[in-house]
């Protein structure tokens, strides 16, 4: 049963509801050119919301559709650890405005997949920040490139569907750990500034895990 609320419709979904309309939506963006260009796809969640679990999702379905698929992790597109913790290691604005390497995922796999039908795996070890030396990858016609992250949405990845996992700001509080509660002042920042529930192409609605909900047009 579905509801009105705020000129959106909000309608309950099972978790595999919400992988088979977002397999939708990727497979109409590719039915123009019959499937022969990249489509690039974010996923974006407070961790709690695992964003790379639905990401993960996604590939098998997508497979099966005939659509090869790219998965990243904005985790392994970090900026250099000199950079992004020039502030400290608590800074919540860092965290916002200085985390993801977002040129080098743009240029190793986004963009670069586009121009030149190839991807990156990954480009920094998240731990030590060092290089991993991965190896390009040549891109089949029509791959699918399904991106995980937090705090990625309009940050300037070239994307061509984005995916938002909304939670209300109470659920959010109550799933961050204590020792990450500083981290609440950038997802407050992000929700305010960027508002990923307005900006996504979709948007699940996430407070119950098992219980999720597509937000649809009124």
């Amino acid at each position: 049963m579905s509801w009105q609320h705020d000129g959106v419709r909000v309608e309950p979904v099972t978790p595999d509801g919400v992988v088979a309309h977002v397999v939708e939506r990727v497979l109409a963006l590719g039915a123009a050119d019959d499937g022969a260009r990249p489509v690039r796809v974010l996923v974006d969640g407070h961790p709690s919301t695992r964003p790379e679990e639905l990401a993960d999702a996604l590939t098998e379905p997508l497979r099966a559709a005939g659509r090869p698929t790219a998965r990243v992790r904005t985790l392994d597109f970090l900026r250099p650890a000199s950079l992004r913790l020039e502030r400290g290691r608590r800074d919540p604005d860092a965290l916002l405005e200085e985390r993801i390497d977002v040129g080098g995922l743009n240029r190793e796999v986004l963009t670069g997949i586009v121009r030149r039908g190839r991807w990156l795996p990954t480009l920094r070890d998240p731990d030590t920040s060092r290089s991993t030396r991965a190896g390009y990858v040549a891109a089949a016609p029509g791959t699918v490139v399904v991106v995980d992250g937090s705090l990625a949405l309009g940050a300037g990845l070239d994307v061509d569907l984005t995916v938002h996992l909304a939670l209300q700001p109470a659920t959010e509080t109550r799933r961050t750990p204590l020792d990450d509660a500083w981290t609440l002042a950038a997802y407050g920042r992000y929700r305010r500034e960027v508002r990923p529930d307005r900006r996504a192409d979709v948007v699940v609605r996430c407070d119950h895990p098992d219980r999720p909900a597509l937000v649809l047009p009124g």
